[in-house]
């Protein structure tokens, strides 16, 4: 006989690309630098190349290359050498305030409502590598309902460390196999699973721009499969 699943406990959700729009959010805000500083450049292809420095650093720290350095310090990092490359000096002021864009990232038009309708009927959370303060800052920005922000900055690990999966699970209270994370990307998904979560993928078809790349996925390989969420909350019965 197969065992009952256990009932459905919680959501965590990653966050850049599956509830906010990074790339046109950092595009927007670049544009606007641009306009105040008379800075002519391809802010789309900016925001790929700052994004695109993520995975590295984190590497670096995982690897020991670097001490313990949340995702501000990370991202701060990635664009002091961006603008070096490029030529352009920000005085210390814009620099920082440019580098707190990503706190400032608009959501998807249906994450709000979809993120509501599963709030009433179970606790929902972030489970991303941004730093807490991010997280906050943005939840207050976008409207995010979250009932509880988790960071991989609370476990001193990043995703796809199992780490973060686990301590989300025991923070929440929860076993692994009563928490479903949500997410846009396949890699995070299956990290998550290898830990006992269970899974909902969302497609995010304009993450990365019209016509940009997605991550493959196996037809039957998750959970559930959403347009968005609100087709996820549908699926859910929330």
């Amino acid at each position: 006989m197969v065992p009952e699943q256990a009932p459905l406990r919680a959501l965590v959700f990653d966050i850049f690309g599956t509830v906010v729009d990074w790339r046109g959010s950092i595009e927007r805000e670049g544009r606007a630098l641009g306009r105040r500083l008379g800075l002519d450049l391809d802010w789309a292809a900016f925001a790929d190349a700052w994004r695109a420095g993520y995975a590295p650093a984190m590497q670096e720290v995982r690897s020991g290359a670097l001490p313990w350095t949340n995702i501000d310090g990370l991202h701060r990092r990635i664009l002091d050498g961006l603008l070096a490359a490029r030529g352009i000096v920000l005085d210390e002021a814009e620099a920082d305030a440019f580098n707190r864009a990503w706190h400032r990232l608009a959501p998807w038009p249906d994450s709000v409502a979809g993120l509501a309708r599963l709030k009433a009927r179970w606790p929902i959370a972030t489970l991303s590598n941004g730093n807490v303060a991010l997280l906050v800052n943005m939840a207050r920005h976008a409207g995010l309902p979250w009932d509880c922000v988790l960071s991989a900055e609370l476990f001193g690990h990043y995703k796809p460390d199992p780490e973060v999966y686990l301590g989300a699970a025991r923070l929440l209270g929860v076993a692994p196999g009563e928490l479903m994370l949500v997410a846009a990307h396949p890699s995070d998904l299956r990290a998550a699973r290898a830990c006992g979560l269970r899974c909902a993928y969302v497609l995010r078809p304009l993450e990365h721009g019209p016509g940009g790349a997605q991550e493959a996925a196996a037809e039957g390989e998750f959970d559930f499969v959403a347009d968005d969420l609100v087709d996820l909350a549908r699926r859910l019965g929330a």
